[in-house]
């Protein structure tokens, strides 16, 4: 079973504070891979106090203790995710900057024939296809 953003914070002792837990909920509640500034946009909606800087300040404070994972989809903008969530690897539209999930047995099986192959044994791994759509 996967524990919370906030579970997970409480036991790593980090302290939670109520615009913390807001900025918790947020990214718990994301379907997307957001930015500082689209988690701001949210936070601030359910509560205008949060600033930009608690933002930056939190979700690199999530980053360190392992609650978050930072991905690159080469927009120039760092993105987040649960730390948690469910293996899946990134398509990355070109054109729209859409970011597909999926998780394809083929290419898991793939990597880790090639692992093994080259005589290691895969602990995890990052999947990201740019690409556009066929015309």
């Amino acid at each position: 079973m996967t524990t919370t953003i906030l579970d997970r914070c409480e036991a790593r002792g980090l302290r939670v504070t109520g615009q913390r837990r807001t900025i918790a909920q947020v990214l718990e509640d994301a379907e997307d891979h957001p930015d500082v500034e689209t988690i701001h946009a949210r936070a601030s909606a359910l509560d205008p106090n949060i600033s930009v800087a608690t933002v930056y300040r939190t979700v690199k404070l999530f980053e360190e203790a392992g609650i978050l994972e930072r991905r690159e989809f080469g927009d120039g903008r760092a993105r987040y995710e649960d730390a948690e969530r469910e293996h899946h690897d990134h398509l990355i539209d070109l054109q729209t900057g859409e970011v597909i999930e999926f998780v394809d047995p083929e290419i898991e099986a793939l990597q880790e024939r090639i692992a093994a192959r080259l005589g290691y044994e895969l602990k995890g791994h990052r999947l990201e296809l740019f690409g556009t759509r066929r015309r």
